[in-house]
Parts: structure tokens; C-alpha cells; sequence
């Protein structure tokens, strides 16, 4: 690693990042990731006015300042999303949902890495479509391991490119044109963001909150950060937090074939839960 940088950044201060961040929340960086790594905190080390990371290192191992934590693990993790990306998960889900219309309970989604809230008011405004659901018995907990993500998601606030993929209709009924200061951004309407919850979530940590049981969880592209063992443990509690024949949609290029037989494939990058009786 360069140390013509403006801040010394060592071969030794990566791997001891790695660890640090995996230990924190799971994910595991590769060797190729130590520029990126370098480029999201320099930044931060500028505003603290350190010059070397291994002080910032020290930093968050002996104070361990959790705001300061929360700085590490924002700036590391990737946050891409669109709204209605991959949209076969979302033809999926108005179906599922439909079959369960007439059951007497509500209807629950999570969305476990929502970052700035494409999917999960992309799952909102698919659920709210539907003639059959009562929108008083649909509950949508939206969740992220980055606290400012997690902020813009709740503000609901998008610049008008990334409504795009979105038909007149979908615009008119779940969209707020800016106007003004505000020209060229949309906001969702308020009962749109009432249906959701948001929540700082971390999906490694030791024990998760008890949140009841979900008909659908959405986790797609997270897996990939992590090794097989935290990947397969992520797996078993997702399916201890499923209700019966529920579905858990991954990313276009997460496989569990061999990781899990808590599911089976039902479309393109969608399992479902297998009944206990039939596992293996």
C-alpha cells in the first residue's frame, strides 16, 4: 500500500481493519478492497485530523466510542439500490400476498438491509395495490446496519432520476413532486411511510430482537459480505423468524443450495420455507 498518501495506510493497518470490521458486523473485506477502504475513511481521519490510521484504529479500540463506530461501519458498507430492482421478486410477492389475503392476521415483510429505501417502499407500494390487503393488517419493518441510510430511507426524499423505472399511475398515487428549493426531487406521501418501521440492525450480532414471525424477508446482496459460516448462521435465523411457507428473496448472485436446507428454490433467486417434517 501507497504511503504517498496524505495519511499513512499500511498493509498492517488493512488486515488489522478487516478484522476489526468483521468482528464488528460480519463482513469480511478482501485483499482488493484496501483502496476503497482507504478512500471512504481518509476523509473521516481529515475531519478528526489524524494522520495515520493506525491512531484511528487505536481510537475506536481503546475508547470505543460508539458514535465513532457507527462512523467506521457506515463509511465500509455498500449501499446500491434502485427502486423495483429485480422486479420478478416483486410478481412473487403480490401473489404470495394475495394467497394470503383472507387470512385473518397481518401480512409482515422485512426488508434487512433497506439502505436508502427503494425496497422497501418498492414492496409498500406493491402490497398497497392490492385490492385484497388491508392496509391496516400490512406491517413493513425496514431495517440497516448504516444509521444515515437509514435516516434518508425514513425521509423518503429522491432525486426524480431514480423514479424512472415507475409508471404514471405508481408516480400519481405514492409520490410528492418537489416544488421550489425542492425542484427536482420527489417525496413518498406520508401514508406510505407510515406503513413502514425503521430500525438499526445488526444481522451478526449475538442475539436478535424478538420480532415476531414475518411472511417475506427481503436480504439481497448482504450475504455476499460474509464468510460461509456467518452466511449458513444468518440463513438458520432467518428461517427461525419465517412463518410457515414463507419467502426470503437474496441477490442475483447469492446461492444457498449448499449452505441451508431450511429452504427451496421457487423462482429466480427466491426460497421457500420448507416445512420442518420435510427437512433433512
Amino acid at each position: 500500500m501507497s504511503t504517498e498518501r496524505d495519511i499513512k495506510f499500511t498493509a498492517a493497518d488493512f488486515r488489522r481493519l478487516r478484522q476489526m470490521l468483521y468482528q464488528r458486523v460480519g463482513i469480511s473485506l478482501n485483499d482488493s478492497k484496501s483502496h476503497m477502504a482507504y478512500s471512504r475513511l481518509a476523509k473521516r481521519l481529515r475531519h478528526l485530523g489524524m494522520r495515520q490510521f493506525s491512531d484511528y484504529l487505536d481510537l475506536l479500540d481503546d475508547v470505543g466510542d460508539e458514535a465513532e463506530w457507527q462512523h467506521f461501519v457506515n463509511a465500509l458498507t455498500t449501499n446500491l439500490t434502485a427502486f423495483f430492482r429485480e422486479p420478478h421478486h416483486f410478481d412473487l410477492l403480490r401473489l404470495h400476498a394475495m394467497e394470503r389475503a383472507q387470512q385473518d392476521r397481518h401480512y409482515r415483510v422485512w426488508s434487512a438491509a433497506v439502505s436508502t429505501g427503494e425496497e422497501a417502499y418498492s414492496i409498500a407500494m406493491t402490497l398497497l395495490a392490492l385490492p385484497q390487503l388491508n392496509s391496516q393488517r400490512l406491517e413493513i419493518v425496514a431495517s440497516d446496519i448504516d444509521t444515515k441510510v437509514l435516516s434518508q430511507a425514513a425521509d423518503g426524499v429522491y432525486d426524480s432520476e431514480r423514479i424512472k423505472p415507475l409508471d404514471s399511475k405508481q408516480l400519481k398515487r405514492f409520490f410528492l413532486r418537489g416544488v421550489g428549493r425542492n425542484a427536482g426531487k420527489v417525496r413518498i406521501r406520508k401514508e406510505v411511510r407510515e406503513q413502514l418501521a425503521f430500525y438499526q440492525f445488526n444481522l451478526v450480532a449475538p442475539e436478535w430482537p424478538d420480532m415476531g414471525r414475518f411472511d417475506v424477508i427481503f436480504c439481497r446482496n448482504v450475504l455476499i459480505y460474509f464468510d460461509k459460516p456467518t452466511q449458513a448462521a444468518i440463513l438458520q435465523r432467518f428461517a427461525n423468524c419465517l412463518q410457515p411457507d414463507g419467502l426470503l428473496f437474496l441477490g442475483h448472485s447469492e446461492n444457498i443450495q449448499h449452505l441451508s436446507n431450511d429452504f427451496q428454490s421457487c423462482g429466480r433467486t427466491a426460497y421457500r420455507l420448507v416445512h420442518p417434517a420435510v427437512r433433512s
